[in-house]
């Protein structure tokens, strides 16, 4: 299996809150930044074959990871595209990976969620957390295993739960996937979401959704997210207990939606 990071992103929304610096490079604790994690969760899984799509203050990203060993590449026109152009200029390490895994770089999911991840087997599929309906941020509208509805504006009644910002792909799906991709590039559509390649296909195939069964993530949008991922990453090195996980996921939700920012995702 192999992995793609998306971490071109500005991240506009909490960007004054990290004095500007890339969300995945935002420290864990003294020693580890999320990036770093998150590279790590994936090699302890047995993923050492790892991409990182670079853009804004790249150069940022790369001291912090040194000689780690992942392959990186760049989307030079970051602050005018989405990150439907950071995964075009990764396609080629899209091909031949068997399973695969996207995930965006601001995201932080815990042993248990990353388990869930990597034991599905179906494909195309996205990951969701239905314990996050009234806070979600983008969302999802699911029937059975299917996504039918999405977006950030679908009612608390159309919310299944709430989107944790990854996706595995089998193979066999890949090839279409890629295909696909260079058909909205071609057309100019520089603004999408990577996501939004799988959505125009939903017409031609399910796009499957699984909820992650209660596990810990997080997201670096806001800072109260940030606060929750370190609480949470503070808690389990003191003590990792079973009980941290509920702990935390009830006691730290982010801003209620009337206070949000609107805006998209750029990484």
């Amino acid at each position: 299996m192999k992995a793609l990071l998306l971490a071109a992103g500005r991240g506009t929304r909490i960007s004054r809150h990290i004095n500007g610096k890339p969300k995945c490079t935002v420290r864990l604790d003294q020693k580890t930044t999320l990036i770093e994690y998150s590279i790590d969760l994936l090699r302890r899984k047995g993923i050492d074959d790892i991409t990182i799509a670079l853009g804004y203050q790249g150069d940022v990203i790369r001291k912090t990871l040194g000689e780690i060993g992942v392959k990186f590449v760049e989307n030079p026109f970051y602050d005018v595209t989405n990150s439907i152009a950071s995964l075009w200029f990764a396609r080629d390490e899209l091909k031949g990976a068997g399973h695969f895994i996207v995930m965006n770089g601001d995201v932080f999911l815990s042993e248990p969620a990353i388990d869930v991840v990597l034991a599905e087997k179906r494909s195309p599929i996205l990951f969701y957390d239905v314990t996050r309906r009234e806070e979600a941020d983008y969302k999802f509208f699911c029937k059975g295993d299917r996504i039918v509805k999405y977006g950030k504006e679908l009612s608390l009644q159309e919310t299944s739960g709430e989107y944790v910002g990854c996706a595995i792909f089998a193979d066999r799906f890949l090839a279409t996937f890629v295909a696909r991709l260079e058909e909205l590039i071609r057309a100019q559509k520089h603004s999408m979401w990577w996501e939004d390649v799988l959505y125009s296909m939903s017409a031609e195939c399910p796009i499957l959704a699984k909820d992650i069964e209660g596990a810990f993530w997080g997201e670096v949008d806001f800072i109260e997210d940030y606060e929750r991922i370190m609480a949470f990453y503070k808690d389990r090195k003191e003590s990792p207990d079973a009980n941290t996980e509920t702990r935390l996921k009830v006691g730290g939700s982010r801003l209620p939606d009337a206070r949000r920012v609107s805006g998209g995702k750029t990484t």
